[in-house]
């Protein structure tokens, strides 16, 4: 048996007939009668070719096939024959060749219209139809391209003229299967009409938009709002809330929540000169993205006009946003009163809350007060994570008391508050750091 592999074949530029590969594909023309499908699928190429390479690194890979040279008519192929060469480059692709892919690679995906469908929903719509009999049809469809189609099919009747409830339901659909590009071409449809539009389907759009992370297309919509001659579509507390929120969402990150928070305070200035009151869900956005950007001071600010300037009282969401913000800033004594006060109106502070003041009292120096809070948050049903108890234990063995953190692990231990997992782990952690771990069992 005769058998090709490795890198038995290799060029420089171009390789031929006169090559040694024109002996791998030349076989009797008997043996070619017999198997003509190998012919034509292309595994055996009678007429030489010259092939063209690319590069000189380029390097012809392994034939993976077998010939049996014994039989006694024709030779048995075990495997099929393929011919593989790459084009090794150092080069990346240009962004022009990566733009093409990706925008054949979205048509390749994008779905089809469903011709069945969409003749069953024409069906239903009686002749000379009212945007309202068009709307009721629409929302029963579940395919969204259904009801594009059908959009597109009702602009192009005579004597019909799209309304708010057309546009509304079908830029509904689109933004739910995220089909934003679609989306986007029914927007600038509406947005040419300005006869056309109310606050509720302006802030559909805002909010599809902050979805697709097109900010810049829902703040030029937020100040169409804000120039519209019709009071009805004129922002609403609704409208600054979904802003707020897109502003707010992009991460936990300080410096990103910084750069933002510019934004949102010239969006709230407007907000309060146009004479929309503010609610506690917005105002509580607002104290979150100075926490977040570390402007406590602000946060606070705006907690102690609460009740006062603004018509709203603050939640346990208020609180816990500045228990989190005023420990990370260390201030462990304006966090413990907040938590005391939170505790006074009923509010029951959140394991974020908790975690983050035992970890702020242990790491300065508190840890009678920090075992204490770590005590009170297993009694009101709120779990304390890996970081807190390794943090709590590490504090009070850099106290030189290490029987006492032992005593406590074993503690947390029997209270089922710590599984084998991280108790074990945790064992581990004060033996390597503070004890003899030598004999260990693992």
């Amino acid at each position: 048996m005769q058998s090709f592999g490795g890198n038995c074949l290799r060029y420089h530029n171009y390789f031929s007939r006169n090559n040694s590969i024109q002996n791998l594909f030349s076989f009797p023309s008997s043996f070619l009668q017999k198997f003509p499908e190998l012919m034509f699928k292309g595994l055996i190429c009678q007429r030489p070719q010259k092939m063209c390479l690319f590069h000189d690194t380029q390097k012809f890979e392994p034939l993976l096939f077998q010939i049996t040279a014994g039989h006694d008519k024709f030779p048995i192929i075990f495997a099929p024959i393929c011919v593989n060469y790459h084009c090794y480059s150092t080069r990346a692709p240009s962004r022009s060749y990566r733009k093409r892919v990706r925008k054949r690679l979205l048509k390749s995906l994008k779905p089809t219209l469903d011709q069945t469908k969409f003749h069953l929903a024409l069906s239903q719509i009686p002749p000379r139809f009212t945007p309202e009999e068009l709307c009721n049809v629409m929302t029963l469809r579940s395919d969204p391209l259904v009801c594009l189609e059908l959009f597109h099919w009702a602009s192009q009747q005579p004597r019909f003229r799209h309304d708010v409830s057309t546009f509304h339901v079908t830029i509904k659909k689109l933004g739910a299967a995220k089909m934003y590009q679609e989306m986007d071409d029914i927007v600038n449809q509406l947005l040419a009409d300005p006869l056309i539009g109310s606050e509720a389907l302006y802030n559909t759009v805002i909010y599809y938009f902050t979805e697709a992370r097109k900010l810049s297309r829902a703040v030029n919509i937020f100040k169409q709002m804000k120039n519209s001659r019709n009071s009805n579509c004129r922002p609403s507390i609704r409208t600054y809330n979904i802003l707020f929120a897109a502003l707010l969402g992009r991460g936990s990150n300080t410096y990103i929540n910084y750069v933002y928070m510019e934004t949102i305070r010239s969006l709230f200035k407007q907000m309060v000169n146009d004479g929309v009151e503010p609610d506690i869900f917005l105002l509580n956005a607002m104290l979150k993205g100075y926490v977040l950007s570390l402007h406590v001071n602000d946060a606070l600010r705006i907690f102690h006009q609460m009740g006062v300037v603004y018509n709203c009282q603050p939640n346990s969401f208020t609180y816990d946003y500045l228990i989190h913000g005023l420990c990370a800033q260390g201030r462990t004594k304006n966090a413990e009163e907040l938590c005391h006060e939170m505790k006074i109106k009923g509010f029951i502070p959140s394991s974020k809350s908790y975690n983050s003041l035992v970890n702020a009292l242990a790491l300065g120096g508190e840890i009678e007060e920090a075992v204490s809070y770590l005590w009170e948050m297993t009694e009101k049903q709120r779990s304390a994570d890996f970081i807190t108890y390794r943090t709590v234990l590490d504090e009070i063995c850099r106290r030189g008391s290490v029987q006492e953190a032992m005593s406590l692990l074993h503690k947390f231990q029997d209270k089922d508050l710590l599984d084998g997992h991280a108790y074990r782990k945790l064992l581990y952690v004060l033996e390597d750091d503070y004890g003899n771990s030598v004999n260990r069992i693992d």
